[in-house]
């Protein structure tokens, strides 16, 4: 075997391009050995050496040889060969390194390296499925032992790519590495990397004030009766008060991921790391042009998470595998889970149900925990595994069949792990997605188009690195004898009244910074012989600090109205009708929608429009409201997804469903073909959401890709702003 290997090793003697790994018997013994096995060492580490268990075997590129002895290919031999995919012909010293299959069908390496670059292991003349695939490693020509550690002097024309490795053989005087990602995958995931422990530090924003973990934030409440002031002798039912919250914090600092200065920086108060699982459809249907737009979409999310941040990526097919575990986006960490996502291969069915099982227990099986946690799921298509299946993934009174009990709360665990799902395409399951994360807590998102997936991760990324309030409740508490409240609209939220009408409360979880919360409490106003008011509510918030992670409170925010001696003009709050709008045009959403899924859209379409009707002559709308005026819009573009079956098939119902996720949880979703499609989702953005966003938009065109599709504008002079 030695004597064969130092055969191939005086073939370098030739014109060649020849990859040959340093065995145990033959150590290095001048500057050209030393640097023949520097680059078996790369190769070990390159992922497309690798398989789930541990290393592949080192079989050839290229068609082995028989025993006799090895074919090699000298730079002055001609040929005639045509390179299919760009169709020059192949030509020996045309200044190409060329690539030859193991089916034997050749190409020029630069042709062939582009067309492999996502894992497309597919011969393009014969369709034969390949074992290896071309990697872009220098090639070792004869050079001077002077010259042989400058890249420079590498030669690469008139060498023809042929990779020839010996049996597999363990070097027991190297230490055996398998990369993270592509370690067989342990019973227990509770190899999570430790947390980054290091305190907060105070730091100073751009006016010089420092911004505590503290002092820089708070929650702040408000309370708002529909009118102020009512008649002694009038009683009435159904009045509404509306509960407003916000959370406050105040920019303190830049965000330690953002290290280009060329792009607008996202600033932002110091904030709970987060530890983050996302689950990645890599099935046959995202072969292409999506998992290349996936796969930039993730190294945003990478390249924004700072080190004190933990993530883990799972991909799923016809079954899931967990790429890597989770672990600090240090810059180590985000190499390899750049590496990890760039190696991704489209191929299989949909395993959604596994991918999340999966998801599921890397949360559960954490050693440490960072305060903040969630798990983004990508699909573009329906599940074809679990239903009607049995065991965890049965369908539950309680949840959705492809989601685990682990994170939907139904095993009593404590606060559920919110699952933020984004529906990719006109082919994915809405109503599932839109299930799974309604259950969770999580948000619905409708990716219509391929290029508005980076711009969706950023929106919901920007939201999940600001928490500022976690495990908030909001108790209500009536302060009148006579008074009793009567329900609560608090949308997807749990909410409780007790049965005496004298208590209720809100269960809303996290808040991002500057996110607010807007709940509509019905209560009775009973009459009052003399009173000059009538004190309706306390309302007092409880919830934990992420940082400090003790319980604090506010102070309760009491509510009152006068009593006036006659009856008079009651003036309206424009708060409290705004949101009464708001919760009249989601509820007309269900109705609409339920209609369409029974199959009678014109119904469903007359329900949007009445309500589209009702809407405009509310006080808010007339006043010109934004909110208003933004819900009018809304509801016009769903009726027009309702104009037959097949439009309302591909994207009525997923672009209704993701619309009521943002109402009932009042928050920010991307819907349709863009992220702000209209001004009501930027009424939901915070401005976290809307900074992250605009970074990724000047990412985008920043893009090579980007500048080509400009350059007409900008030689007219047109300079196109970001979305």
């Amino acid at each position: 075997m030695t004597s064969k290997w130092r055969k191939a090793k005086l073939a370098l003697g030739l014109n060649l391009c020849v990859y040959v790994p340093r065995t145990l018997e033959d150590p290095p013994s001048n500057n050209l050995d030393a640097s023949t096995d520097r680059l078996s060492n790369a190769a070990l580490l390159s992922p497309a050496n690798w398989d789930v268990d541990g290393p592949r075997p080192m079989t050839p590129m290229t068609p082995t040889p028989s025993s006799q002895g090895l074919k090699l290919y000298r730079s002055g031999s001609k040929s005639s060969k045509t390179c299919s995919i760009c169709l020059n012909k192949i030509k020996q010293g045309g200044g190409h390194a060329i690539f030859t299959a193991e089916c034997s069908h050749s190409f020029h390496f630069h042709c062939i390296a582009s067309n492999v670059k996502y894992g497309n292991q597919i011969c393009p003349v014969c369709r034969a499925k390949w074992k290896e695939i071309p990697s872009q490693v220098p090639c070792l020509d004869p050079v001077p032992r002077s010259a042989s550690r400058n890249p420079a002097h590498w030669a690469h024309d008139d060498a023809v790519v042929t990779m020839l490795r010996p049996p597999p053989r363990r070097d027991t005087h190297r230490r055996h590495i398998v990369p993270l990602f592509q370690a067989p995958e342990p019973g227990v995931f509770d190899d999570d990397e430790p947390l980054d422990l290091q305190p907060v530090v105070a730091e100073k924003n751009s006016h010089g004030e420092v911004a505590d973990g503290n002092s820089s934030r708070s929650l702040e409440v408000r309370v708002y009766p529909e009118v102020s002031a009512m008649p002694r002798s009038n009683s009435r039912d159904n009045f509404s008060v509306l509960v407003h919250l916000k959370a406050v914090a105040v920019a303190g600092r830049q965000s330690p991921s953002q290290k280009n200065v060329s792009l607008p920086q996202v600033v932002q108060a110091p904030r709970a790391p987060i530890d983050l699982v996302t689950v990645l459809d890599i099935s046959g249907s995202m072969a292409g042009t999506k998992l290349a737009l996936l796969k930039r979409a993730m190294g945003f999310v990478i390249q924004n998470l700072s080190s004190a941040d933990r993530l883990s990526v799972i991909s799923f097919s016809s079954t899931a595998r967990r790429l890597f575990p989770l672990r600090r986006m240090s810059d180590v960490g985000r190499q390899q889970a750049l590496q990890a996502v760039n190696s991704l291969v489209a191929n299989g069915g949909t395993n959604i149900a596994e991918g999340l099982r999966k998801g599921a227990k890397i949360m559960a099986d954490r050693k440490q925990k960072n305060s903040v946690a969630s798990i983004i799921l990508l699909s573009d298509g329906q599940d074809t595994y679990t239903i009607g299946g049995s065991g965890e993934n049965h369908p539950q009174p309680n949840g959705h069949p492809l989601l685990p009990l682990s994170i939907n709360g139904s095993d009593n665990s404590g606060f559920q792990i919110p699952v933020h799902t984004f529906g990719f395409g006109t082919d994915h399951d809405s109503s599932a997605m839109h299930s799974i994360s309604e259950t969770s807590g999580g948000t619905f998102s409708f990716i219509e188009t391929e290029a508005a997936i980076q711009d969706a991760f950023a929106q919901c990324i920007g939201g999940l690195l600001s928490v500022v309030v976690q495990e908030l409740q909001v108790k209500i508490e009536s302060l009148h004898p006579s008074l009793k409240i009567g329900s609560l609209k608090a949308g997807s939220y749990p909410s409780r009244v007790m049965a005496d009408g004298y208590l209720s409360s809100v269960d809303v979880g996290d808040l991002y910074a500057d996110e607010e919360r807007d709940f509509l409490v019905s209560i009775n106003i009973p009459a009052e012989a003399s009173s000059s008011e009538t004190s309706l509510l306390n309302v007092r918030c409880i919830y934990r600090d992420p940082f400090t992670k003790e319980l604090a409170s506010t102070e309760g925010e009491e509510v009152m109205i006068k009593r006036t001696e006659i009856a008079g003009e009651e003036m309206v709050s424009i708060e409290v009708n705004r949101q009464q709008n708001r919760v009249q045009a989601a509820e007309a959403m269900v109705q609409a929608r339920a209609a369409a899924e029974q199959g009678d859209l014109a119904v469903a379409a007359s329900i949007l429009e009445n309500c589209r009707n009702v809407l405009s002559e509310s006080l808010s709308a007339k006043s010109g409201d934004r909110l208003s005026m933004a819900l009018d819009a809304e509801l016009k573009e769903m009726q027009e997804r309702m104009a037959s079956r097949h439009v309302y098939e591909a994207s009525g119902r997923a672009y209704i469903l993701s619309g009521l996720s943002s109402h009932s949880w009042q928050r920010a979703t991307a819907r349709g073909d863009s992220t702000d499609r209209s001004s009501l989702i930027q009424a939901y953005q915070t401005p976290s959401m809307a900074e992250m966003l605009t970074r990724s938009q000047a990412t985008l065109l920043g893009s090579p890709s980007a500048q080509r599709l400009m350059q007409p504008l900008l030689s007219l002079g047109l300079h196109p702003k970001p979305r």
